[in-house]
């Protein structure tokens, strides 16, 4: 309620025992005023005008367990029945029955909906119902399932009254209970003064009393229980009344009278009243003590008893006369509800008071005559004591979950009852076909009234022969077909499902078989299938792998399409081949692809389909068109995720999109555009006994129009009545039984939103991205009950693997959000359009979930991608305006949207624009106007009660500092303060109704308390968040592969991910699976929580590896590499340095800040290079640029390169071939590594590359240089864990390109083909578990293995397929072969390339790959292939004598047929494209269009097979030459036996060589070290590299020998911490001691000169360290010592050892010091380290920037020496934010009182110089702020937070230079 005026406030008390406990306080939002009742929850998630109308509520307050309540508003009360005329259309009743209403969130007045006329809150008011929302439900129905229903009361605020402040822990309720997360405490009654005794101390922090505040006093209310009063009399009819039906349908009897059906109203519901007369029946409504027997068969012809509220004991009355119509036996009798209570009493048995009832729309009841089992709508709190029934009454219906009774029958009258609502409203309407029973059965004993003596017969049939019909599939061994490599529209959702179907196998004991070419995924590992094939996923291996593997039954929906198809190709061979197809039947499956045979199956049951045509052809499209009219939407059949599909609005669009759709499909069809629709989507699960529910429903944010995999989703529906989503789901269901569907599908929708009208758009009869989505979203496992399905097992005989006491027939409830937002990753590809349209374009997509919309969306926002703090303006991200982008989405959308409301367009401005539902904008308007009142705050003025509002709401720590001019760490430090942390929740698919087993949690601020409890300390596995080019599966496998390692040795596990996609997101993969983002905050809140005993960053890719410094400064204990060290890695200056000194090579390489400076570098290394600005608008990220004319266009598209945007150019190796290292090390050895080559040389994307394992052409002597390279970079990083370089060759030179201390993509490859898991030992290595260095291996000879890419251009219109420095591919397969030819050719045949028959077109641009490629050509010739070439290609071969025919790529009208490019690949007459572009074309700018970049984009659109790789294109045509057979064999398989670990051998210790050397010709030994100036460049190069090894040292082995047995004197004449403890700490470090000696305990005092002091220390020790109040002190020092003197400062002139660290700490900091800008400010005139540092600087090209008053400036000699240099920037008195924005290093000193004579002078500048969060707002993102401490006022406290305040780093630093300063100056 953000948008919301605060209402006043409501108190929630419940009685347990005695007591009465305070459960929580929340908002009114009802009639004012208090009520009490009983408390009882309810679990369904649409429907709330029905259930407060039902009068089975009366008396009763209602926890709604969904949170999200009043969004589609409330209908109007005057609006009657059409047919019942005075009863009002859209309730169950004149009037709302509950006593009161408690809900989580409300939206106020924010509804939206066609049919609504109000807020919920108001007609609450006009009905003087009192609400409360802001209130954990999920704890409240915990509560009232432990406890029983209880009563409860709400109570209005009456006023206010102060109390003892304690909010400063924040776990207070407004009333000052302590609430600390939700512990409840003793209800206050207003006469108690103060706090009792356990409000005092909250979280354990006793109060302070000095401050109070005021807090809310309520108002008083007796307990009061219902059921102890006749509730029936206050809802019961006081008069008889007859409704009757309209004529057109009414019944009569055979004596002209109208069929009657007495009703007796023990609280009607008005749909039953509907549902009777609806059919044709006079119903006769009589009061609840109406005498009627004496009536039946007289004046009606059947007896019906209705729902009701209360105890059914107390209806003694209506019992008796209900015994009295039984024994006269006259009229067919049906109750409902209490109605069936009552018959049962009547009958002779018992009822009970449940604990706490049944109210949902979600139970399951089976049929105990078919065994059927129907989901139910209930809201009853007692039952029938089945037990208790006469012997001439039987059960009907038992609930599924608890067997109690939920039905009766007599067994030889027509009497029956059931306890659920078959009318429903709200809920499901699959028991409504009871009411027809109830009536055929009147007109049957009408008709015959020997009848009367027949049991009620019921549709379905008999268990036992349903049970003979469909028996249960008896199969030993079973072929599972995977999806393949992943591509856009099919992705990693497919992995997920197709394991999740091999568990459920392997858990019914069945032999499993998987063909699957995925090397990367978690499917294709040991622990799932018995035997994997990877093997192209197509007709032909499949066909050989059944005739080799002999299968008794096979899967084709597991897979995707891919499987799909090859399941319709195999159709009719499957009987011959001894297979059975489980699950859905391939005849099914092809009307759902088929478009015209599923819309006439539709038509066929008067299901309504989108207005439609096929089309074999243009000529037939253009006249369907005719018919239908534009706008239209072509989609092609047998296409996956859309492809070949698009609008077209006219003519010319139309003949675009069908020329590329038939290029894809043989057929096309043409419907209406119903664009603005809203699109829905329902996932169905039907077993082969007919039962059939629906798991999981969900919106789309955006109207119909964009791709479902394109849009953003929501679940469940939030803008669906009662009855828009029953509507759909009756359709659904009614549609999944017509089509035969057994095991999981999807159909989707399109709702007009201003009218009930709807029309299917399709049915997915597999496994799709939505059921992944679904699956996470609900907690549902689709996947494994559809295989489970498919073998015939019943839903109902299936447990619920969450609760395991309920069963799988149910549909799951809610009590939290879901929203999917999807990733594009667009701006990898030249020219790609961005518009979202009807075809799927995204690579990825997060989930997020939450206790309201606005939490949960904004943490999919975040997730999507790192820079996203949320919703809020983004201003670099809009490159059109507003308008366009709105009404024509992009990628850009969300962005968009933000920055139109924060540009001040009106909820109904966008809607105009977008035709989003409202609701969601009003949603997403209310975060942008709360963004706007966070920036009237600051962390000073925020109030504790608006700092848990703006966590409800989903804002992020990092976003609220951007708002509140801070940092995110102050933020988290104010917000732990405060007491503000997340509730941990679980998802348990039953809204809280049963326990949980699983751990299957998400984080929210909208909770009180958590669902676990927190004593695992598991280790954390981060994991790869969100699929996108470059980061997807493997990583996934990576992560799953460790969770796994460490829970087989005993670890427990925590696993964080936010990706529905992936096997990691499944809950029983870990023992906790928090699904939620991998941000610093999220992982410090988890890790705090769960005391996690250690985290793994090294496996999710990159996105952990992001948070892996930032984690480890805020002391999360990192297992593994050191993030130090992993900074080391990824920072190019450091990295580089690093190489330099273990003398490894790598390609020349220099940062640049202009454009002249980058045309000199590239003059000096000479061109090509590669160029990749820091900032670029077009997208294209890195380039390869061939000449000084394309390094000008290219950085000219970049933004600009200067400072703030430099350019990292690169020498580029030609003709190199690029070499990929995986490695494991622990401790820096080498424990496991594998070597692969590439087929393309260097400058194709490693991820785009061809692999080859192992290496077929390398020369040994490059592999020893490789290993040996790699051995020495994993000593240095100190590596534990996974690490990967790449290489790149030349002539047996080789050089690294780059190195991820981390998993790699190339992981997963390398482990499955040489049999050895590198994650495995990787995990043992980080966990200090016993591992074996290099196991042997057990491969067979002649074996290699070829991982090919997967792309996926085709879905990518416009984007240019070639490859290149960026990488593209979204996927990858690998298959085996005796040589790498038959490896590779399968390879490329898995991802969906078609091998040539005939015709090739050649088109080779430059001369050198035409002479390469020339051997090649001559072998197609050779072999029969004919030719065609363009212009160039064309003379060159004939020079050669090789015959082509030439085609031209001209337009089309100058030209003939024969020789048109065009012509040839538009009729698909070309079978293979062989393409290679010249390097010199190449990435121009965007708006050039080469003819080359045509053709390859038009064989791709035609589906033509494309190579634009000459490498590429030689091993295909060898390959294509060897002729393969492709028989399959043992190569082809892994049978997955464990490799046996043998016993651990323990590491030796590296030996610090390369220590002893650097020390060995030190220029200091002996030496005084006094000022700066001693020391040149190579100086501090020198003594920074053994200040690096000093830290690796340290961080080994706390300690090296390096000074064992000397001493050094401590002699400090001024007080000092830092510099004295830093000397005496790294003597000790380096194994010497010290000897300390201040002023107040030397003989100074007696009057000793300082000559004295220093000749009596040279006797004691080898080296001494001064630090003096006089500038000349050093000189005398120096003079009368023998050993060396060390300067720790002499007075206000030097500090050197401190300006070393500083230096040092920039360094390490930022990765270099050239071309920084460094910013000085405070005391500039006596503070000697900013003397020391300044002329230290002069060694490096950096600019200087003064800030300080007068009287406090830079001495001037000094400043003029800088001004001389050339260095000296910006001054000023004090910071301005230009100064600030320029900096890379802001430099604070203290303003020294001691420094002052005149103290005046003092007091007057001590606070001008002031750094806080605030001053930090305009600075760089990665500069840093240093102060060589101590502070006063000059540096305020909450920068400490901020990551970029480095000066306690600095300290850390200093040791570590003062280390190698010693031992430089120390050592023998």
């Amino acid at each position: 309620m953000a948008n919301q005026e605060m209402e006043s406030m409501m108190a929630l008390e419940v009685k347990d025992g005695e007591n009465s406990i305070r459960f929580c306080e929340g908002e009114s939002f009802g009639a004012p005023r208090s009520v009490a009742g009983e408390l009882v929850f309810q679990t369904g998630m649409v429907g709330y005008p029905e259930s407060i109308t039902d009068p089975s509520y009366r008396g009763q307050i209602l926890v709604i367990t969904f949170p999200l309540v009043g969004n589609y508003g409330v209908a109007s009360r005057d609006e009657m029945d059409a047919v019942l005329k005075d009863i009002p259309a859209h309730f169950e009743s004149s009037e709302i029955h509950i006593a009161g209403l408690v809900i989580a969130s409300y939206c106020g007045e924010n509804f939206s909906h066609h049919l609504a006329k109000s807020s919920l809150g108001a007609w609450l008011k006009e009905q003087n119902v009192p609400a409360v929302c802001g209130v954990d439900t999920r704890a409240l129905t915990k509560r009232i399932r432990e406890n029983g229903s209880m009563l409860g009361r709400l109570l209005l605020q009456s006023g206010t009254r102060r109390v003892p402040d304690l909010s400063s822990n924040g776990a207070m309720t407004p009333s000052g209970a302590a609430t600390p997360n939700g512990t409840m405490t003793p209800a206050m009654t207003p006469n108690v003064p103060g706090m009792n005794s356990a409000n005092l101390s909250v979280n354990g922090i006793h109060s302070y009393f000095h401050r109070s505040k005021e807090v809310p006093v309520y108002e008083e209310v007796d307990w009061y229980d219902p059921n102890k009063r006749n509730l029936v009399a206050d809802v019961s009819i006081k008069e008889p009344k007859i409704y009757s039906p309209s004529p057109s349908v009414a019944l009569s009897h055979p004596s002209g009278r109208p069929v009657r059906v007495l009703c007796v109203d023990v609280g009607l519901k008005y749909n039953q009243l509907r549902c009777l007369v609806n059919r044709g029946v006079e119903v006769q409504v009589v009061p609840w003590d109406y005498d009627f027997p004496q009536l039946a068969g007289k004046t009606y012809d059947g007896l019906f008893i209705s729902n009701g509220p209360g105890d059914p004991s107390l209806m003694e009355k209506t019992v008796k006369h209900i015994a009295a119509a039984l024994e006269e036996a006259r009229t067919p009798v049906f109750g409902i509800c209490l109605g069936h209570q009552l018959l049962a009493r009547a009958a002779g048995a018992s009822t009970l008071k449940m604990k706490f009832g049944n109210r949902g729309h979600n139970i399951p009841c089976t049929n105990l005559l078919s065994g059927k089992c129907y989901i139910t709508s209930q809201n009853h709190g007692f039952a029938v004591n089945a037990e208790t029934l006469p012997s001439e009454w039987s059960e009907l219906f038992i609930n599924a979950n608890d067997n109690s009774n939920e039905g009766i029958r007599h067994t030889t009258r027509p009497y029956f009852s059931v306890q659920f609502h078959p009318e429903s409203t709200p809920g499901p309407r699959d028991t409504e076909f009871l009411f027809d029973v109830f009536i055929q059965t009147i007109l049957n004993v009408i008709r015959n009234p020997s009848e009367m003596e027949q049991p009620v017969s019921f549709p379905g049939g008999d268990i036992a022969e349903n049970r003979a019909l469909k028996p249960k599939v008896n199969v030993k061994k079973v072929l599972v077909l995977g999806s393949g490599g992943l591509s856009i529209g099919q992705a990693g959702e497919f992995d997920y499902s197709g394991s999740q179907a091999i568990k459920a196998l392997k858990e019914e004991g069945i032999y499993t078989i998987l063909i699957n070419p995925n090397i990367a995924t978690i499917q294709t590992s040991k622990g799932l299938a018995d035997k994997v094939y990877f093997l192209p996923v197509n007709a032909d291996f499949v066909r050989k792998v059944i005739k080799a593997e002999r299968p008794d039954a096979i899967y084709v929906t597991f897979g995707g399409q891919t499987a799909l198809q090859v399941g319709i190709q195999l159709k009719d061979e499957f009987e011959a081949l001894g297979v059975k197809v489980l699950g859905t039947p391939i005849d099914t499956i092809i009307t759902t692809e088929d478009r015209e045979l599923f819309a006439r199956s539709m038509e066929s049951i008067g299901a309504p389909c989108a207005n439609s045509k096929s089309a074999s052809n243009v000529e037939e499209a253009l006249v369907a068109v005719e018919s239908i009219g534009y706008p239209v939407i072509i989609r092609a059949a047998y296409a996956l995720g859309g492809l070949g599909s698009g609008f077209a609005e006219n003519k010319a669009q139309l003949l675009d999109l069908c020329n590329k759709a038939f290029a894809a499909s043989p057929q096309v069809l043409i419907e209406r555009s119903m664009k603005g629709w809203k699109e829905i989507e329902y996932e169905v699960v039907r077993d082969a006994q007919d039962n059939c529910i629906t798991v999981c429903n969900m919106e789309n944010f955006d109207p119909l129009g964009i791709h479902t995999g394109d849009s953003i989703v929501v679940a469940p529906s939030q803008t669906l009545s009662d009855e828009d989503y029953n509507m759909l789901r009756t359709t659904a269901v009614r549609v999944i039984r017509h089509l035969g569907v057994v095991g999981e599908c999807n159909i989707q929708y399109a709702l007009n939103p201003d009218s009930r009208e709807y029309c299917i758009i399709e049915v997915n009869a597999r496994l799709s991205r939505s059921s992944a989505l679904a699956s996470k979203a609900t907690g549902y496992p689709l996947a494994f009950i559809a295989a489970k399905l498919g073998l015939n097992i019943p839903l109902n005989e299936i447990r619920n693997t969450v609760t395991k006491v309920t069963c799988a027939c149910f549909e799951p409830s809610l009590d939290y959000v879901v929203v999917k937002i999807p990733r594009w990753d667009l701006k990898k590809f030249t020219r790609v359009s961005t518009l979202l349209g009807s075809s799927m374009k995204s690579v990825g997509e997060v989930m997020s979930i939450g206790r309201t919309f606005e939490e949960a969306i904004q943490k999919a926002i975040r997730a999507v991608d790192p820079s996203n703090l949320g919703f809020n303006e983004t201003t670099a991200l809009m490159s059109i305006d507003i308008d366009t982008e709105l009404q024509t989405p992009s990628d850009q959308r969300m962005f968009a949207l933000a920055n139109a409301m924060h540009n001040g367009y009106s909820v109904e401005s966008i809607w105009n624009l977008t035709k989003i539902d409202r609701w969601f904008l009003h949603k997403l308007k209310g975060l942008s106007d709360f963004g706007n009142l966070m920036r009237t705050h600051s962390t000073a003025s925020i109030s504790p009660a608006l700092f848990r509002q703006a966590k409800s709401l989903g804002f992020s720590d990092a976003q609220l500092a951007l708002f509140w001019d801070s940092n995110e760490q102050a933020v988290r430090r104010l917000r732990l303060e405060s007491g503000i942390m997340p509730v941990v929740k679980q998802i348990d698919t039953v809204a809280a109704e049963f326990p949980a087993y699983t751990n299957y949690l998400y984080l929210t601020y909208n909770g009180a308390e958590h669902d676990v409890t927190f004593d695992d300390r598991g280790v954390m596995v981060l994991g790869s968040g969100v699929y996108r080019i470059g980061s997807s599966v493997e990583f996934d496998w990576c992560s799953v592969r460790a969770i796994r390692t460490l829970r087989e040795n005993g670890y427990k596990t925590v696993m964080v991910n936010y990706n529905p996609e992936t096997v990691s997101t499944d809950y029983d993969e870990a023992d906790r699976l928090y699904f939620e983002n991998i941000t610093l905050e999220t992982i410090l809140d988890i890790y705090q929580m769960e005391q996690s005993s250690g985290v793994i960053l090294s496996m999710g890719g990159q996105t952990p590896n992001n948070i892996s410094l930032p984690l480890y400064r805020s002391n999360v204990k990192v297992l593994g590499t050191s993030p130090e060290m992993i900074d080391t890695a990824e920072n190019r200056y450091k990295f580089s340095r690093m190489l330099d000194r273990l003398g490894v090579d790598q390609p020349q390489w220099k940062e640049l800040t202009s454009i002249d400076e980058a045309r000199a570098f590239c003059n000096m290394v000479k061109y090509p290079v590669l160029v990749r600005p820091s900032y670029v608008l077009s997208g294209a990220a890195m380039n390869t640029v061939y000449s000084e004319h394309d390094l000008a266009q290219y950085l000219n598209q970049a933004a600009e390169v200067s400072k703030e945007f430099p350019v990292v150019i690169t020498k580029y190796i030609e003709n190199a071939k690029e070499i990929e290292m995986d490695a494991v090390a622990r401790n820096g050895t080498m424990i496991g590594h594998f070597v692969s080559e590439h087929v393309e040389n260097a400058g194709v994307h490693s991820g785009d590359a061809t692999l080859i394992l192992p290496p077929q052409d390398l020369d040994p002597e490059t592999v020893r240089k490789i290993e040996e390279a790699t051995e020495k970079i994993g000593i240095a990083l100190n590596v534990t864990g996974p690490f990967n370089i790449q290489f790149i060759a030349k002539d047996n030179e080789i050089k690294v390109i780059e190195c991820n201390v981390r998993a790699s993509r190339s992981f997963p490859f390398v482990s499955k083909v040489m049999g050895l898991d590198l994650i495995e030992m990787a995990t043992k290595a980080m966990t200090g578990l016993p591992v074996r260095e290099y196991p042997p291996l057990t491969i067979q000879p002649d074996y290699v293995g070829v991982k090919v890419p997967q792309f996926s251009f085709s879905r990518l219109s416009g984007a240019d397929p070639v490859m290149g420095v960026e990488m593209a591919s979204t996927g990858e397969v690998a298959c085996f072969g005796r040589t790498k030819y038959e490896a590779y050719i399968k390879g490329l045949i898995a991802t969906g390339f078609k091998l040539p028959k005939k015709n090739i077109l050649l088109s080779i641009g430059s001369f050198k790959e035409k002479m390469e490629l020339l051997p090649s050509v001559e072998k197609l010739h050779k072999l029969g292939y004919k030719l065609y070439a363009t212009a160039g290609t064309a003379d060159f071969l004939e020079e050669h004598g090789i015959p082509a025919q030439f085609l031209e790529a001209l337009p089309e009208e100058d030209q003939r047929k024969e020789y048109s490019l065009t012509h040839a690949l538009a009729n698909n007459l070309i079978d293979l494209y062989i393409n290679l572009p010249s390097s010199n074309k190449f990435r121009r700018p965007a708006n050039y269009m080469s003819k080359g970049y045509r053709t390859r984009r038009m064989a791709v659109d035609y589906q033509t097979p494309l190579v634009t790789n000459v490498k590429n294109a030689k091993i295909l045509i060898e390959a294509i030459a060897r002729n393969y057979d492709f028989s399959i064999g043992k190569i082809d398989l892994q049978m997955f036996a464990d490799v046996p670990t043998a016993p651990a051998i323990l590491p030796q210790p590296q030996s610090a060589v390369s220590l002893a050397n650097l020390l060995k010709g030190s220029p200091f030994q002996g030496k005084d070290i006094l000022s700066v100036k001693q020391f040149t460049r190579e100086n501090l190069h020198l003594l920074f590299t053994v200040a690096a090894e000093m830290r690796l040292g340290v961080e080994r082995g706390g300690a090296l020998d390096v000074l064992k047995g000397r001493v050094l004197c401590l002699l400090f004449f001024e007080p000092s911490t830092r510099t004295s403890s830093s000397f005496d700490a790294a003597m000790k470090r380096l194994g010497g001691s010290t000897i300390v000696t201040n002023e107040a305990h030397s003989s100074t005092q007696k009057g000793e000169t300082l000559s004295d002091t220093i000749r009596t220390l040279d006797q004691y020790a080898d080296a001494i360290v001064l630090r003096h109040p006089e500038p000349e002190s050093v000189d005398v020092a120096a003079k009368a010592a023998d050993r060396p003197i060390l300067n720790a400062g002499n007075g206000s002139r030097e500090h050197p050892t401190q300006a070393l660290l500083d230096l040092f700490t920039i360094r390490e900091e930022l990765g270099t010091v050239n071309g920084l800008t460094i910013t000085f400010t405070g005391d500039l005139k006596y503070g000697r380290t900013v003397h020391s540092l300044c002329e230290i600087l002069r060694h490096y090209n950096v600019t200087i920037q003064l800030a300080a008053p007068d009287a406090l400036a830079l001495p001037s000699k000094l400043k003029a020496s800088i001004k001389a240099r050339g260095q000296l920037g910006a001054e000023s008195e004090h910071l301005t934010p230009e100064m600030i924005a320029n900096s890379d290093v802001l430099y604070c000193t203290r303003v020294q009182k001691e420094r002052f004579s005149d103290l005046a002078v003092y007091e007057k500048v001590k606070d001008k110089m002031v750094v806080d969060a605030r001053t930090l707002r305009d600075a760089k993102k990665n500069m840093i702020v240093m102060h060589p401490l101590p502070r006063n006022m000059e540096l305020h406290e909450d920068v400490d937070h901020d990551p970029r305040a480095a000066y306690f780093r600095q300290m850390r630093y200093g040791m570590f230079v003062r280390m190698a300063l010693l031992a430089l100056v120390m050592a023998p």
